[in-house]
């Protein structure tokens, strides 16, 4: 008979080093509650904000306070733009966010840029590159301008980095721009439907218009700062809008050219896990190479009487996400050397 070790119990049992907050999808817009694309699933449109102030209260009264929180995009609903009520309604949901007692780190998702151009983006508060951290000596670790992505340590032998998922895109770029004339040729070339929303009939489900993809510029700037983790004995946390595990996610949510994503990480022994939203059901995995892909579940449509958030504990073994409301718990243990 094989000897089965005594499943770990769930209590901490090596020293905690520091937490850290994540939600996704909040989506908020100042409507009456909706449904989805498909009409099969409600959206509770104006309840997001309050869910949001939920967590945030929740995390101000941590006894360990989270050194920060990953707001993984979709910030506010694309709705918004049909009303002319973009602008109000980020500064209503930034507003809330200014209760936040420690720094938030905001992702960019396909609802970012039904609302503002990359350039309106750039400039406004959900640029949060001002808190990345640089590697002196390592100028190949510098991010180009020409993406938004950055790395940031919330703590010693921890760097967190945040990808930009929508790099390649169609949305929202400048239509005479020769970046947006490939990206529509990469998606044409995938996606014959006249509804290029639509994954009818596709081989590769995931080009779509709402999807978008990482430009080879920005994977080989990912693997020069994973190659410095590899180095240091770093442990990396990496952050984007859209998963890149199919094992994890609906397949016509995953990122244009997720495969390239997947086989610089697995060329790294830094990874730990890879945070995404966009999917609004979550999801989870562990990949062959000992990487945890969590898909949080999105706060739009999550009911009044629940939740969707969840606080990271970060151990020196493992990773402990403690799930509120729809978010399940889930224990992270790293791969053995």
């Amino acid at each position: 008979m094989d000897y089965k070790p005594e499943p770990e119990p769930l209590s901490e049992s090596s020293e905690l080093l520091f937490s850290f907050g994540v939600i996704a999808d909040i989506q908020y817009a100042d409507l009456e509650d909706g449904y989805n694309f498909q009409g099969n699933r409600r959206r509770y449109y104006r309840h997001s904000l309050l869910h949001l102030q939920g967590a945030i209260e929740h995390w101000n009264k941590e006894s360990s306070r989270p050194r920060c929180v990953l707001q993984l995009g979709d910030i506010i609903d694309g709705y918004n733009a049909q009303y002319k009520a973009s602008e109000k309604s980020l500064e209503r949901v930034m507003n809330t966010f200014q209760m936040l007692k420690v720094p938030v780190h905001h992702t960019w998702g396909n609802h970012e840029f039904y609302n503002f151009s990359r350039d309106y983006l750039t400039n406004s508060k959900l640029n949060t590159k001002f808190l990345e951290d640089q590697i002196a000596h390592h100028p190949e670790t510098v991010p180009s301008e020409d993406y938004y992505a950055y790395h940031f340590v919330p703590f010693p032998k921890f760097r967190f980095i945040l990808l930009d998922a929508y790099d390649m895109s169609v949305l929202g770029v400048d239509q005479s721009s020769p970046k947006y004339q490939q990206c529509l040729k990469i998606l044409r070339e995938h996606n014959p439907n006249t509804e290029l929303n639509s994954p009818q009939g596709l081989r590769e489900p995931q080009f779509v218009q709402f999807n978008g993809g990482f430009s080879q510029e920005q994977l080989s700037w990912l693997n020069e700062v994973l190659t410095f983790s590899d180095r240091n004995q770093e442990k990396v946390v990496i952050v984007s809008h859209l998963p890149i595990y199919p094992e994890a996610s609906d397949s016509v949510c995953l990122a244009w050219n997720y495969r390239d994503a997947l086989a610089v990480i697995w060329s790294h022994k830094c990874v730990v896990c890879f945070f995404a939203g966009h999917t609004h059901d979550g999801g989870y995995s562990e990949d062959p190479y000992g990487v945890h892909h969590v898909n949080i579940e999105g706060v739009i449509e999550t009911a009044p009487d629940s939740q969707a958030f969840g606080t990271v504990h970060v151990y020196p073994d493992k990773m402990m996400l403690e799930g509120r409301g729809r978010v399940p718990h889930r224990i992270m243990n790293y791969r053995k050397e």
